[in-house]
């Protein structure tokens, strides 16, 4: 005889999903209300391919962190084009030609904060080794009066989820 489930056993009775509005990212040198976009992190696993006989058999090869794109409202007090370039020149500076040392370039981990209603932290990701690899500051326009954004491509070499 089939059984039949009741509603009970079918619905969590706590369901409350994670909102995409409901997080902060904790970085050092930049304010955490000038994100208006950020991403959770995203990889790929990369493949080896065995070939035995007449067949292919897969492995799993070394995982790749995708870089994350955010986008930064630019207030003028305080600048956050001013602390992105700041964070920009320690990789190179444009002026003297210098490269920097990964160890400062890099100095600037963060920490991705998810947050529940009422506002305590659910999940929490720590970005390790981050540095910019691509800074738009942004289209001006007469005719407009949109707020100016920075957007930004960042690269790290590890994501924690932390819980």
């Amino acid at each position: 005889m089939a059984e039949i489930l009741q509603v009970q056993q079918m619905m969590a009775p706590a369901f409350e999903p994670k909102r995409q509005n409901r997080w902060v990212l904790e970085w050092d040198g930049l304010d955490a209300y000038t994100l208006k976009t950020f991403a959770r992190p995203s990889r790929n696993n990369n493949e080896i391919v065995v070939d035995y006989l007449n067949t292919k058999r897969y492995y799993t090869g070394k995982h790749e962190w995708q870089p994350i794109e955010m986008t930064l409202y630019d207030p003028i007090v305080p600048s956050a084009a001013q602390r992105v370039e700041e964070w920009s020149r320690l990789c190179y500076e444009g002026i003297t030609g210098r490269a920097g040392y990964k160890e400062f370039y890099t100095a600037r981990n963060f920490k991705l904060k998810l947050l529940d209603p009422p506002g305590g932290v659910i999940e929490q990701w720590d970005f390790i080794n981050a540095f910019p690899t691509a800074i738009n500051y942004g289209p001006l326009d007469y005719a407009s009066a949109e707020i100016t954004m920075i957007t930004m491509t960042v690269r790290f070499d590890e994501a924690i989820l932390q819980f």
